[in-house]
């Protein structure tokens, strides 16, 4: 289908979002690209990287997504809580002036590092051994988010990397960061959970009376004795750390908002992903946060840009009618398949930028196959940096 049949005439084309000055500006310190799942978010973010290192930049990429393509992609083994250097040397240049670290994080282990950092080591112990607390930090909505947060704010504040880009989560969870430190601040400072904190004869049951034993027994008998007691155990020993909680989050949360900050939204030139991408791009805007732009993987391009897809399939049917040229007729067919999805790609990303004309695009052309190792990374950092 021609774009004319999508609708009528084409939207025009947003500006070009220039990839290499936002990560060769010195003034840009983080990058933080989201997206929906299966649009590149992960290989685009680890391309930046690479593409960072080679504008002289010392980046460091951190991922969310328990995937494990980017350690793959990187030549690393593994990668963990702790930023790990990757050899440049594989993505087939010799040298580069910048330096490329990569991790994974680890919300439970970064939990525990606050726990470690905030508390006298007897209380950490308390809390680390908590059977509350090793649930909270390891299944809770909101942490993996929260310390997604955190670990933003510890590399900053660390200065070993002059640029950090973050891969989010996948879906509209991945702005759930945004949220995810007033709701576990909540949760933790509820009045539930201080109530069941309290101790017995702390002014808490003293003010609230026989009313709250009532509901803590009813709250043992459904959860059970031993769940409420590490509850308890858990909120008295916690206190200790929970003040930092809020104000940390508020602080990267600002980092955020900042100047030096650029959000890179992913997506694909499909439906679903563009509505996605728009979500995204006014979710950031209710939140003040800035937007770069939005990056577009694989989009697909004809080698014959004048050649429509009708005119090339009339000229395949003629050349079928006439008996002859087989071969040609059948490569005639394929291209204006090829076309028909570029001329679709091509209506979907004009309408996305007719509704958001002032935010610039990049386009990254399709691949034949995934990209899978350093060298592929770099082309697609490049690509990034021509679109």
């Amino acid at each position: 289908m021609s774009a004319g049949g999508l609708g009528g005439r084409r939207p025009a084309s947003a500006s070009a979002f220039d990839v290499d000055a936002l990560l060769s500006d010195r003034g840009t310190r983080t990058v933080v690209c989201c997206g929906s799942g299966g649009v590149g978010k992960t290989t685009t973010a680890a391309a930046m990287g690479v593409r960072a290192a080679e504008l002289g930049r010392d980046a460091v990429v951190i991922t969310v997504d328990p995937a494990r393509r980017l350690a793959q992609s990187m030549g690393l083994r593994e990668l963990d809580n702790t930023p790990r250097p990757v050899d440049l040397t594989e993505s087939g240049r010799a040298a580069m002036p910048g330096s490329l670290h990569a991790m994974m994080l680890d919300m439970k282990r970064t939990f525990d590092e606050i726990v470690e950092a905030h508390a006298d080591a007897e209380r950490a112990r308390q809390i680390l051994a908590n059977p509350f607390y090793q649930s909270l930090s390891s299944s809770f909505s909101g942490t993996q988010e929260y310390m997604a947060m955190e670990k933003l704010g510890q590399l900053r504040e660390s200065g070993g990397w002059d640029l950090i880009v973050v891969d989010t989560p996948p879906s509209r969870s991945a702005l759930d960061f945004l949220d995810a430190p007033e709701r576990l601040g909540r949760f933790l400072d509820s009045r539930l959970i201080r109530i069941l904190g309290a101790p017995p004869a702390t002014g808490a049951f003293k003010v609230l009376g026989a009313g709250v034993g009532m509901v803590t027994s009813v709250i043992a008998k459904v959860v059970g004795a031993q769940v409420l007691k590490d509850v308890q155990s858990f909120v008295s020993a916690f206190d200790a750390v929970f003040g930092g909680f809020q104000e940390r989050a508020e602080r990267t949360y600002r980092l955020l908002q900042a100047h030096g900050t650029g959000f890179v939204v992913v997506a694909a030139p499909e439906d679903d992903a563009l509505r996605e991408a728009e979500y995204f791009i006014e979710r950031l805007r209710t939140d003040r946060m800035p937007l770069a732009g939005v990056v577009l993987n694989r989009v697909h391009r004809t080698a014959v840009p004048g050649l429509s897809g009708p005119d090339a399939a009339a000229a395949a049917a003629e050349l079928e009618q006439a008996g002859d040229h087989g071969l040609a007729a059948a490569a005639l067919r394929l291209y204006a398949e090829r076309a028909r999805v570029r001329d679709r790609e091509q209506w979907l990303m004009g309408r996305l930028a007719a509704n958001h004309p002032d935010v610039p695009a990049a386009e990254v052309p399709a691949h034949p196959v995934d990209v899978h190792d350093l060298a592929g990374l770099a082309e697609i950092g490049r690509a990034l940096g021509r679109a």
